[in-house]
């Protein structure tokens, strides 16, 4: 079993949502920190948390990972600070819910900047040190939107799809170099992944972010290199789309989407003060 007590780890996407779980699971379990993600002020609260209650190293760097420049600004931080990162976890994430030609290009371009590009670029930057000292793990967060087209949300399950065969790559190329790579997948989690949206998430069928956060880290401690960390409904949905074909699966796909109201998503716009 891997114990996550005086290792560094650094856990991107940590001010909210699931990367906050990840930090504060693993301040919990003793790890020093390192917060990356674009808001200073919600790190900093983050981290003066983390600190007072476990008592643990805990340090931020506020940057933007859909901008090519962030990972390589972490790096040369690091670097600066002279911190070896023993465990990396690629938690940042972004999506685009609704028709593809409908919804704002942005968006979908931010979530191919964050979801592929920065998460390549980070384990790459982070990772060769690791290869380095030959010692060190990789936490990258896909999803069960990783195994099947999804209409409606068509550029982030694409993302998720990358993320999902990058890592099995990497799991295979870095057997026996002393770095482990993990891949997880959760399913419906509550993160407020639709706010600003018209989209609704059930809070009753989705999975609460510790609870992700716990089983991702103890999966990866047993030495296991896929993580399902949601209830089990979400890995059996996994497994249509490996065994039918995937016209079918896409067409089953759009119309649980179209029945979610997906296919008709507005944004909603915050009123100002």
């Amino acid at each position: 079993m891997y114990s996550y007590r005086g290792t560094t780890a650094l856990v991107t996407g940590a001010s909210k949502g699931l990367g906050r779980a990840y930090a504060q699971e693993l301040g919990r379990r003793g790890a020093h920190l390192i917060l990356v993600a674009r808001s200073a002020p919600a790190l900093e609260r983050l981290a003066s948390e983390i600190r007072a209650d476990h008592h643990v190293d805990t340090r931020v760097i506020a940057t933007d990972l859909s901008d090519p420049a962030g990972p390589t600004a972490v790096a040369e931080e690091l670097r600066e600070q002279g911190a070896a990162v023993d465990l990396l976890v690629n938690n940042a994430g972004l999506g685009s819910v609704g028709p593809f030609f409908t919804r704002p290009l942005a968006q979908h371009v931010q979530s191919v900047d964050v979801n592929i590009n920065g998460l390549m670029l980070m384990t790459r930057l982070i990772g060769e040190d690791m290869l380095e000292r030959g010692s060190g793990g990789i936490i990258n967060v896909a999803s069960t939107a990783a195994f099947q087209p999804m209409p409606y949300q068509a550029s982030y399950a694409a993302t998720k799809a990358f993320v999902l065969s990058f890592s099995e790559a990497l799991t295979a190329e870095l057997r026996d170099s002393g770095v482990h790579v993990m891949v997880a997948h959760p399913g419906a989690t509550d993160t407020g992944f639709f706010d600003n949206t018209t989209a609704v998430m059930d809070a009753k069928r989705a999975d609460s972010p510790t609870r992700v956060a716990a089983k991702t880290l103890e999966d990866f401690a047993r030495g296991r290199t896929a993580s399902y960390p949601g209830r089990p409904l979400f890995r059996a949905l996994t497994w249509p789309a490996r065994l039918l074909p995937r016209t079918t699966v896409t067409r089953v796909t759009a119309g649980f989407n179209r029945h979610m109201g997906f296919h008709e998503v507005q944004d909603v716009r915050t009123p100002a003060n």
